[in-house]
């Protein structure tokens, strides 16, 4: 997708003078706004990638915070946050009982099991209970702008309470429809004091997947980078940081319902994406558009090849979910350009064993294999 200058500068501005539009006043306000009391903050899980965001917040914040998880991550909070040890798998809750917090977060679960189990060890103790579902619960990938009315896809196994981690690992087809019956299963369990949260691509600082984090490193290194489509593919994704904060000011808010929570809040394309990335740093790259029909020629798959995007023609309400009842409700954006260089500069701090094996896209061989074809392709036509 050819730029010309007033598009590139445009495109500059979304990346380098973003904080002065997305960090609006309005903004600022209701993310410093203190909160009207300190709450007692259960969280379930917490070592995970959005988990220490939000018990940094947490405690920013003035909140009293307490962990229930197998104690198998280290934490960086001694001496600041309880952590209760239990395992979900078979069932140890134990260290839940004759406890009672204001708010409980329940970041992991995707088996209605878990939250079942949950309930039972919680039952009337918790004034809220905010589950981080996803926007894979959705029947229809194909409805552009859904809100959160949208149907949910159905489970079609023989019994959602025997899956376990084993048979989603198995089959991550799996993975919306149980979502979605924990949803349900969570709304059974706390009755009027539920918050259901539904992320779409989350990214930012720690993200072990590099579904994001490929792009910003791979601009970084400059020259020509293939990118996928032509450049007008919408694209949605949240901060990790932006989630987990604005998840506890909802705790804060005793907010009940169903939210979407992706980004940002305006429309962006695959294009003003990487070149938003590009202008956050100082590397000279030059992006080579591939077309849908080249990639699926050369068997390159959206998503997990080309990370973030997912062609318009197909799956697109996964990249156009309204996102306004969470607005409403105070969800705030870091800049693209923050999220694009503290993702880098994390991705730097790694391994170098690990830093040569990203998790998304595709190798520096494989690239040079398709930019050639490409190129070759285009001297036919």
């Amino acid at each position: 997708m050819p730029l010309n200058r007033r598009d590139w500068l445009k495109l500059s501005l979304l990346a380098g003078a973003a904080g002065s539009v997305l960090r609006s006043p309005l903004a600022r306000a209701i993310e410093t706004q203190a909160p009207a009391r300190p709450l007692r903050i259960l969280i379930l899980g917490g070592t995970g990638f959005t988990g220490p965001h939000q018990v940094r917040y947490a405690l920013a914040r003035g909140h009293k915070v307490t962990l229930f998880n197998r104690g198998k991550q280290p934490q960086e909070w001694a001496g600041q946050v309880e952590e209760l040890l239990g395992d979900r798998n078979n069932g140890d809750l134990k260290a839940l009982a004759g406890r009672e917090w204001d708010v409980c977060i329940d970041n992991p679960t995707t088996l209605p099991f878990w939250v079942r189990d949950a309930g039972r060890a919680l039952h009337g103790r918790v004034g809220q209970y905010i589950f981080i579902s996803t926007i894979s619960v959705y029947a229809d990938g194909s409805a552009a702008g859904a809100d959160e009315n949208a149907p949910l896809v159905p489970y079609a196994g023989k019994n959602a309470y025997k899956e376990t981690l084993d048979t989603l690992k198995a089959d991550m087809r799996l993975y919306g429809p149980l979502k979605a019956l924990s949803e349900k299963e969570a709304a059974k369990q706390f009755p009027g004091k539920t918050t259901i949260i539904r992320p779409g691509l989350i990214v930012g600082p720690g993200d072990k997947s590099d579904r994001f984090t490929y792009w910003p490193v791979r601009v970084a290194r400059g020259g020509d980078v293939l990118a996928p489509g032509d450049g007008e593919d919408p694209v949605q994704f949240i901060d990790a940081r932006d989630l987990a904060e604005w998840t506890i000011r909802m705790a804060e808010q005793r907010a009940f319902g169903t939210f979407n929570a992706t980004g940002p809040d305006f429309q962006l394309s695959m294009a003003a994406m990487l070149h938003g990335i590009r202008a956050s740093g100082t590397a000279a790259a030059r992006f080579v558009w591939a077309p849908d029909d080249f990639l699926d020629k050369n068997k390159v798959s959206p998503w997990s090849d080309m990370p973030v995007w997912i062609p318009r023609h197909g799956d697109a309400a996964f990249a156009t979910r309204s996102i306004a009842r969470a607005q409403a409700a105070g969800l705030t954006f870091r800049p693209l350009a923050t999220t694009a260089a503290d993702t880098l500069a994390w991705f730097k701090t790694l391994p170098a064993e690990r830093q040569a094996k990203l998790g998304a896209g595709i190798s520096a061989e494989r690239e040079s294999e398709l930019l050639a074809l490409l190129k070759k392709d285009s001297s036919k036509a």
